[in-house]
């Protein structure tokens, strides 16, 4: 016997290809969702596959067809796809979408938004609970838009009970900007110092894909609208990072600690690196759904690194990784490195 009909929209992203795994594995009979129709290879043969462009008029309605008993929404963005879902509340039965952990504001009203002007890096409570304040919603960033996907899913209430997952930096196979990459590349080019800057204390709470799918597969067999964070049981900082990718890797680096900022350019920033840690924590899923992750980071790491590796080759990183590119900022700028680690004293 079935649990009932899921489906996966976003399916063959690295969150995705994790949740339909997930779902099929928990008894659901799982269609899986995205543009290029694609399947993954570790999904059953059961699991049913459809090409979907949701910005078609009428499309995600077509291929709901009668409807289903959960939809699992791994790419919603915005209050126009929150429209969207409620406005089909009738064909399904309840929804399960991944929201993100940046939607959070401190006290003095300072967020992901604002870590780019001076004095803006957001000073969160440790750990922050899902009763935090966030931003307001909007259309102007990516924080402010997620926020507006919530309020409208949560104003639907019964009519469509969802819960959203704020995830946190999401990390694993298939993802495409890794910030294990700054480690991973260091190793591959054969660069055995690393500076860190913040004393190499940086946390930014990680969230493996199958944690996350983990998380997914309760929500979906317990129907809710709730809001719940999406980590991993630990928020390593990044030298505890970069010591554990060494230990993947065979290999041990040298890590100069910087007391403060970087101190010239790029030096010493990471992917993660922040004046102020963000850990999230995950007490309400424990208590609400039964949650308890599957892998821990430093458990993780052997597969993440493997298909780094794979996935780079002989290839540019930027080419490889265009999500990570995006963001303009050269993390191997080892010339300016090489400079100022020749003219500090260490």
């Amino acid at each position: 016997m079935t649990k009932g009909n899921a489906f996966v929209l976003g399916a063959s992203g690295q969150v995705g290809r994790a949740a339909v795994r997930a779902l099929a594995a928990d008894g659901w009979e799982v269609t899986a969702a995205s543009r290029g129709g694609g399947r993954d290879a570790r999904w059953p043969e059961e699991v049913r596959t459809a090409r979907l462009d949701r910005t078609e008029e009428g499309a995600l309605a077509a291929a709901l067809g009668d409807g289903c008993d959960v939809l699992v929404d791994i790419v919603a963005y915005d209050g126009a796809h929150g429209r969207q879902l409620t406005g089909l509340a009738g064909r399904i039965g309840s929804a399960v979408v991944v929201s993100s952990g940046a939607v959070y504001e401190d006290a003095e009203g300072r967020s992901f938004d604002t870590q780019d002007r001076p004095d803006g890096f957001p000073a969160f409570p440790v750990p922050v609970a899902e009763d935090w304040r966030t931003v307001a919603p909007g259309d102007g960033t990516y924080s402010t838009r997620k926020v507006a996907l919530e309020r409208e899913l949560l104003a639907a209430g019964d009519a469509l009970p969802a819960t959203l997952l704020r995830a946190g930096a999401i990390h694993g196979p298939y993802c495409p900007g890794p910030r294990e990459l700054w480690f991973v590349k260091r190793v591959l080019d054969g660069r055995s110092v690393r500076p860190l800057s913040y004393g190499g204390a940086s946390r930014f709470h990680p969230v493996h894909v199958d944690n996350l799918a983990e998380l997914v597969r309760l929500a979906a067999a317990n129907p809710g609208s709730r809001v719940l964070n999406g980590a991993d049981p630990e928020a390593p900082t990044v030298a505890g990072i970069g010591a554990a990718i060494d230990a993947v890797m065979g290999v041990e680096s040298e890590t100069v600690l910087i007391g403060g900022a970087p101190p010239e350019g790029l030096v010493g920033l990471t992917p993660w690196t922040a004046e102020h840690p963000v850990v999230y924590d995950m007490t309400a899923a424990e208590r609400e759904l039964g949650y308890r992750p599957v892998v821990s980071y430093a458990g993780s790491l052997p597969e993440t690194v493997e298909w780094l590796t794979g996935h780079l080759a002989d290839r540019d990183w930027r080419e490889a990784f265009p999500g990570l590119a995006k963001y303009g900022v050269d993390f191997f700028d080892y010339a300016a490195e090489d400079a100022w680690l020749a003219s500090s004293a260490r």
